[in-house]
């Protein structure tokens, strides 16, 4: 399914790197990319001047799409789609593509096809907007019909779709007070996408769940029981977290990610093979999206992943840099989910917090 694409990124290697991911992930082939330290600019985006160049670009490589690695303003995506004459995919799009690709659930293909719905809700009142003043937006993939009519019908599909899960939330609910008549603690396993938070589930409970080098291998809750030192723990892998994720998107999987609000721990993973620069996005995103659901931060236990590949000091440095050691010695634990080392200070960091919080949650 590669489609020969132009990828415009920022000139920062790790953000570059991430946006070829993505990319690929979403079955491009990134024919050309064009860095630019600003991606915000008013009218394209980019400046005139790159503008002019990417549209130069477009028509002697013959590319079939522009990947836009920023959120883009529907005017701002109408403006440079007009001046390239090709689709002009930005990075919402781009991750509801990849999302798409991923879902394998009924909830999955419904959450997304919400995000999905706002997505183009957004630009179906742009296309009015435009319209209203004499444009022709062609680009946004609409079609020839009224757009108001179009709007009511992309609304009556975005209730039936909340009222879907809705009803799953209630499902999920009633799992919920199950397990908690049952006494099992949960633990959900969290963090940025490909950090190894399945290579690290699998290790815990014994499963062989799929693991990936593209990204959000993971979009729908997998949970598990694992008897630890005679206690039933149940584990939980879920969505990966990713940079400049909107909030609607969050919503959409509100339904999966709210059992970060009943866990008992979390487990917060992070690459700590990474650069610090990597690693302290994987960590703001990771926060962005617990402060949007309201998870409080004591539950954390930092798990800082992939050990075996750097030195230990290099490891230290940075948690010093990103002021993990202020959370408390309990908080963090260092460890390898493909070698297994640590893992068992993990599991007995798990059990501590567990078994010294669990009155205190019961009683909440």
């Amino acid at each position: 399914m590669n489609r020969s694409s132009l990828l415009i990124t920022y000139p920062i290697k790790h953000i570059s790197d991430e946006a070829m991911s993505l990319a690929e992930s979403a079955g491009y082939s990134v024919t050309r990319t064009v860095t630019q330290k600003h991606l915000t600019r008013s009218k394209f985006g980019i400046g005139k001047g790159k503008a002019d160049e990417v549209s130069q670009l477009v028509k002697s490589l013959n590319v079939e799409f522009v990947i836009f690695d920023e959120v883009l303003k529907p005017t701002q995506q109408y403006n440079l789609a007009k001046l390239c004459e090709i689709d002009i995919i930005d990075r919402e799009k781009l991750i509801l593509e990849i999302f798409r690709l991923r879902s394998n659930t009924e909830e999955s293909k419904i959450q997304i096809k919400l995000a999905e719905l706002h997505y183009e809700a957004v630009r179906i009142k742009e296309k009015v907007r435009l319209s209203k003043r004499g444009e022709q937006p062609g680009f946004f993939g609409l079609g020839k019909y009224d757009a108001d009519v179009h709007l009511l019908d992309i609304k009556r599909r975005i209730s039936i779709l909340r009222k879907k899960l809705m009803r799953e939330e209630k499902r999920k609910l009633l799992q919920r007070t199950s397990r908690a008549r049952s006494g099992f603690p949960t633990v959900s396993i969290i963090g940025y996408t490909s950090v190894g938070k399945t290579t690290l589930f699998n290790l815990l409970t014994g499963e062989s769940k799929l693991v990936g080098i593209e990204l959000f291998t993971t979009l729908s809750t997998s949970s598990r029981v694992v008897n630890i030192d005679g206690n039933k723990i149940m584990f939980s892998d879920t969505v990966g977290f990713i940079s400049k994720l909107p909030a609607y998107m969050i919503d959409a999987f509100k339904s999966t990610l709210q059992e970060l609000i009943f866990s008992n721990v979390i487990l917060l993973i992070l690459d700590i093979s990474q650069s610090y620069e990597m690693i302290k996005k994987q960590l703001s995103s990771s926060y962005t999206v617990l402060i949007h659901l309201g998870v409080s931060m004591g539950k954390i236990v930092y798990v800082l992943n992939k050990v075996d590949l750097v030195n230990p000091e290099d490891a230290m440095e940075k948690c010093s840099q990103l002021g993990i050691f202020d959370e408390g010695n309990n908080n963090f634990v260092m460890i390898s989910s493909k070698t297994g080392f640590n893992v068992n200070v993990l599991l007995k960091t798990i059990c501590s917090k567990i078994f010294v919080d669990k009155v205190k949650v019961d009683n909440t």
